[in-house]
């Protein structure tokens, strides 16, 4: 099944999810977030469809002045069909409802998002910071951020001068 099959499959089930549709669109299908769990669920349970894999899950700035981006990866094993979920998100506030319980990896996934994005995912069980410090202020990943200087006392090097 090809990109413009699945998503005619979704605006059917789901009329007015697929946004900013391109025709000949063949890299990505463009998603409103609000149905977003239920997409989920129909593109996993849906006989012919099958995505029982989620491959990975990444978040992506835009810009400083414009919006941030999630990006979903799945894969069907049972028909070896692939695509690839892309769901906008405004900067201030950024929340797209949470899949870890419909693809269980999705935990991690979406918990490093959040670590590195500041991405909120409405629903998961344990949404926490994974990489950095609890007390870490900031989103490294967005294009605004700044590093800080010191975090508890400790210098925080700017550039590292030669790879260890």
């Amino acid at each position: 099944m090809d990109y413009q099959q699945i998503t005619n499959r979704i605006e059917q089930q789901f009329p007015g999810v697929v946004i900013d549709q391109e025709e000949n669109q063949k890299q990505f299908i463009n998603l409103d977030s609000k149905n977003w769990l239920d997409v989920a669920l129909f593109l996993r349970d849906e006989q012919d469809l099958k995505f029982d894999s989620l491959e990975c899950i990444t978040g992506v700035d835009l810009g400083e002045d414009q919006e941030l981006e999630v990006r979903y990866n799945l894969h069907s094993m049972v028909y070896t069909h692939k695509i690839e979920i892309r769901i906008r998100l405004p900067r201030k506030r950024p929340k797209v409802p949470s899949i870890e319980q419909v693809w269980r990896i999705g935990d991690w996934f979406e918990r490093e998002v959040f670590d590195m994005y500041g991405i909120r995912f409405k629903g998961h069980r344990d949404l926490r910071r994974m990489l950095l410090p609890e007390d870490w202020v900031g989103w490294p990943l967005r294009k605004d951020y700044t590093m800080p200087e010191l975090y508890h006392g400790i210098i925080v090097p700017k550039v590292k001068e030669e790879w260890e």
